[in-house]
């Protein structure tokens, strides 16, 4: 699909800057799509946005001033908060807490990551023992005041701050989410003595019960402030200067938008803002899907794959609405802050493949990075990557990549798998690289089960978005896995995210902590509260520039039954509070996900939340002008596809490029489409249709092949391959098992230290798998 040379003013743009890429897309007031892509500065992040907007410029035979005079949207994800943390770059952070409370952040939760690693350490504290301090007071666990608070030693604990270098101060007291005014009055005494000091009070970031938690976030936030804050602001006064006369708005982790000077204060907020942008992107391509499901009564249902250099993101919409969380964590230290649902596991086209000691198959989830990269990249790397895999099959062209930016080195490939694998394992370097793309499918396949029936969805009700750079040459097969019919590719796949930015609401999220029984609580206090919260979402909005008539609020429960540790959340759709109703609701989500009910069971209330949105003015995209002739491959290779086991899987399949697709193109499957940032992949039968907006809607011929017909026919249904599939497959269920067993306990010893197991036998009673928990209980 060919563009105009200039797009058509007024425009949006927004920027993705990620690890290795920064994204930036400029979509015109047509609806027309301009996409650049460039390396990120780790450095200066800021650098790596200027370069795309400058490379795009030039493309377009501009100036940079001239392409910000004209965006009348700028939305920017960036990593500069996850990457802060993940380096170890925050700034050094005193803390401020109740007296004789100072250690509960680095006493935590007690759970490790790895319960099987004893050895693991957990991640540093982000403040030393004589950086927390404590301050007399109480507020107890009714809400009341305990003890007044005692502030005669702030100024030596300031002092004492000072003489240390702290940079940022975190305050977090006992049970300030019933009662702020002590915090409060804390934060107020500081600001009145440092009016420069970069403060973060825990009850204003997260007003949640759970103390570890809620001073955990306040820490992080802390931590962020300095260096996100100048960031931020920084690269809103460079982008000014070039001509931009809008604000930048930022994504959000809840998958919304805002403004620097807000989320300048609350940096924890953007610890997903890359990967958030995706709920963008399903609402933009969801009216595409929905228009061909009309018959269906399949519409709303998406699930997002973006599959990277080293990792896959996936994310679920129901019904037009994605999930969202309150528990984050990140290089191991817990944030409590609206997110969404996102499930992130290591698998991309970088993921290492190997052989470990017990002579079985691996891949991941290590990958081999941007540098030195795969193998058949030429840049030093001699460990085979999933990259490598699908060059060998065919799915990759060899030398000259279709975005013209890279030599693919086939050799090269061919020799670090036959080398790392195949005559490890007694196989053909082609068998060893079918073995490495299963595994890796089958690692995707779990992934999009953890977020889909492990949230009570069957996915084969869903369309399966296949995104990223990586993405569309796994979906098909995917979907396979999961008995879904669709996959949808956009045709700016690698750029998923910096396309869902300009899709993205301005979104605010307010919670705050109740505690009663639903059923003997008054309707109109829990009103009041949700009242309460709607006053002062509004007033944020409004602060914003959006009046009452374009702030959309939705009223949400935290619900649960007594003594379970985790909620439930529960929309009231027309704002009124009706017992008997959210029972009922409560009850039909709470079986959808677990399989049962407790008809007697006492639901609690635990919170109320408003989410208030100011809708963003929704963009039409133009696919470019219909077919008029039959679309012609520009060559014919040999691939590997798993249907075509009569052949040994290898079939001669036309490759097309995507530049040459127009709306109403029909292509029937084997078939490779080349795009600029990803290639697409169809299996024998499979239907490709081009849309009216110019991307792929795929529909699947046949079901999924068997795993042992999956691969060449002379190979053993024991061979190591397939064994490291079937672990992988068991291990899948018995972590299920436990995943509904945390989540339903009214136990803390059951739900926070997974003292339990769940596990999977031979008939002799010889372990086979088993989830996270106490291994004393699989015996042998």
């Amino acid at each position: 699909m060919t563009q105009p040379k200039l797009p058509t003013p007024p425009w949006r743009i927004g920027v993705d800057v990620g690890g290795t890429f920064t994204d930036l897309v400029l979509a015109d007031a047509q609806g027309r799509i301009w996409l650049a892509k460039v390396p990120s500065v780790p450095a200066d992040p800021s650098q790596g946005v200027l370069d795309a907007i400058e490379h795009l410029a030039r493309e377009l035979g501009t100036g940079s001033p001239n392409l910000m005079q004209h965006c009348t949207l700028f939305v920017h994800g960036s990593t500069v908060a996850t990457n802060t943390m993940l380096e170890a770059k925050g700034a050094r952070v005193g803390l401020i807490g109740s007296e004789g409370f100072r250690d509960c952040l680095e006493i935590r939760r007690g759970l490790r990551e790895d319960q099987w690693d004893h050895r693991a350490p957990y991640a540093p504290v982000l403040v030393p023992r004589y950086l927390r301090k404590g301050v007399r007071g109480r507020i107890d666990a009714d809400g009341s005041e305990h003890q007044p608070l005692d502030l005669s030693g702030l100024d030596e604990i300031l002092q004492g701050f000072d003489a240390e270098g702290v940079q940022a101060i975190a305050v977090a007291l006992l049970n300030s989410f019933l009662d702020d005014a002590h915090e409060s009055a804390v934060v107020e005494a500081i600001r009145a003595r440092r009016p420069e000091a970069w403060v973060s009070a825990s009850a204003d970031i997260s007003p949640l019960m759970g103390e570890y938690e809620r001073t955990s976030t306040a820490v992080v936030n802390a931590a962020l402030l300095p260096r996100v804050a100048a960031y931020l602001r920084a690269l809103e006064r460079r982008l000014q200067a070039l001509g931009l006369a809008r604000p930048v708005l930022m994504l959000q982790s809840n998958g919304g938008t805002t403004s620097v000077d807000r989320v300048s204060a609350r940096p924890v907020n953007l610890l997903l803002s890359g990967p958030a942008a995706a709920v963008g992107a399903l609402n933009l391509y969801r009216r595409a899907i929905d228009r061909r499901l009309a018959d269906h009564g399949e519409q709303g249902n998406l699930i997002s794959m973006e599959i990277g250099g080293t990792s896959c993101d996936v994310l679920l919409m129901a019904e037009g609405e994605v999930a969202t969380r309150d528990d984050i964590s990140i290089a191991g230290y817990h944030v409590s802050t609206p997110a969404i649902d996102i499930h992130t596991v290591g698998a991309g086209g970088g993921t290492i493949a190997g052989v470990d000691e017990a002579g079985l198959l691996f891949v991941g989830p290590e990958g081999a990075g941007a540098s030195p990269g795969p193998a058949c990249y030429g840049r030093g790397g001699t460990r085979p990557t999933v990259t490598d895999a699908q060059l060998v099959l065919g799915r990759l062209r060899a030398g000259r990549s279709s975005g013209g930016t890279l030599d693919l080195d086939m050799d090269a490939a061919r020799r670090a798998i036959a080398t790392e694998v195949a005559e490890p394992l007694g196989l053909s370097v082609e068998q060893a690289a079918v073995g490495i793309v299963n595994l890796l499918d089958q690692h995707l396949l779990h992934a999009v089960e953890y977020i889909s029936i492990e949230r009570g969805h069957a996915p084969r009700r869903f369309t399966l978005v296949a995104a990223g750079g990586a993405g569309p040459m796994h979906g098909v097969a995917i979907a396979r896995g999961l008995g879904a019919g669709r996959v949808y590719v956009p045709r700016v796949a690698g750029a998923l995210c910096a396309m869902g930015m300009l899709e993205a609401d301005i979104r605010q999220d307010f919670v705050q902590f109740m505690l009663a029984a639903l059923e003997e609580t008054a309707a109109s206090r829990i009103e009041s509260e949700l009242d309460a919260l709607t006053r002062r979402a509004t007033g944020v909005l409004g602060e914003e520039g959006f009046g009452l008539d374009a702030i959309r609020v939705r009223r949400e429960l935290d619900l649960q039954y007594q003594s379970q540790l985790w909620t439930i959340k529960v929309g009231l759709p027309d704002g009124r509070v009706d017992p008997a109703l959210i029972r009922e609701a409560f009850e039909r989500e709470y079986r959808r996900l677990y399989g049962h009910v407790q008809p007697d069971g006492v639901i609690m209330i635990c919170g109320v939340r408003v989410i208030a949105t100011a809708p963003s003015a929704g963009m039409r995209l133009d696919g470019g002008p219909p077919a008029t002739a039959a679309p012609a491959a520009v060559e014919r290779r040999e691939v590997w596809h798993p249907q075509g086991a009569d052949t040994g899987g290898w079939l001669s399949t036309p490759v097309y490029a995507g530049v040459a697709l127009h709306p109403g193109h029909h292509l029937i499957g084997p078939a490779l489409v080349e795009e600029q940032t990803t290639t697409v992949l169809l299996g024998p039968g499979d239907e490709l249709q081009v849309d009216e907006d110019g991307n792929y809607f795929i529909e699947l011929a046949g079901a999924a092949p068997d795993v042992a017909t999956a691969m060449d026919n002379d190979v053993s249904a024991r061979d190591p391959v397939t064994l490291a599939l079937m672990q992988n497959r068991l291990d899948q269920i018995s972590r299920h098992m436990g995943w509904v067993m945390t989540r339903t306990a009214r136990s803390t010893i059951f739900s926070q230290s997974h003292d339990f197991s769940c596990f999977v036998t031979a008939p002799d009673g010889t372990l086979v798998a088993n989830a996270d928990g106490i291994p004393i209980h699989t015996g042998g």
